[in-house]
């Protein structure tokens, strides 16, 4: 069967091009226009892989990313995005991003990309369902009908510890995952983030829970 790739674009007219653009490369294609939409296709059908604007109307597509692998969703990404700087595309791969294309592009190139990603991580496996979801949008956890609002901050920490649930993630890896390259943050800092972060899983039923791994970092269990 063809691969279906779920292209998550704002520009209604880029949108469409990259669409007819898969489909005449012989991938089956899905295209939507928020971060929302690109989470609730994903939940719907196995997807081989993803093509995500950094800048969506309703969330920064980084952190779509970081919501997709905190569901256990492996599903290989790239991000499309007019910023080429190197902290943003360090960012890009931070948040859990396989690649990264600055527009303007060609498409055979997308389509190459998109060819060797999919050849190397053969699809994506199914997400494993917790009950709980992180929302980029509104920065929040989720737990049927408790919604605990996190700033972008911790949501991108919690996402990058809930992606690895049952590993002990270094502190340098958090540090990564919730700031800018080149920031200055201390231990004293990752530590208050994680305090807060305890104290607010504690408001939400059967939350796992955050461990301490001393000379390593934290452990989601």
């Amino acid at each position: 069967m063809e691969p279906l790739v779920l292209v998550a674009e704002d520009d209604a007219a880029l949108r469409s091009v990259l669409r007819r653009g898969l489909i005449e490369e012989r991938m089956r294609c899905v295209a939507v226009g928020s971060g929302a939409e690109l989470l609730a296709c994903a939940e719907e059908q196995p997807v081989a892989a993803m093509v995500i604007d950094i800048g969506l109307p309703d969330s920064d597509g980084r952190d779509v990313c970081l919501a997709l692998r905190a569901r256990g969703v492996r599903t290989p990404v790239i991000f499309l995005t007019a910023r080429d700087a190197l902290v943003d595309r360090l960012a890009g791969f931070d948040a859990g991003g396989d690649d990264y294309l600055t527009k303007p592009f060609a498409l055979d190139e997308l389509v190459a990309r998109l060819r060797a990603l999919i050849r190397r991580r053969g699809g994506a496996p199914a997400a494993a369902d917790s009950g709980f979801r992180l929302d980029p949008a509104s920065h929040a956890l989720r737990a049927g009908a408790i919604r605990v609002p996190l700033t972008p901050t911790e949501f991108r920490v919690l996402a990058a510890l809930w992606a690895r649930r049952g590993e002990a993630v270094r502190r340098r890896d958090l540090i990564r995952a919730g700031w800018p390259a080149g920031a200055i943050v201390n231990e004293n800092t990752l530590d208050a983030y994680i305090l807060r972060l305890r104290r607010k899983l504690r408001q939400v039923p059967d939350a796992p829970a955050l461990e301490t791994v001393h000379g390593v970092g934290y452990l989601l269990r």
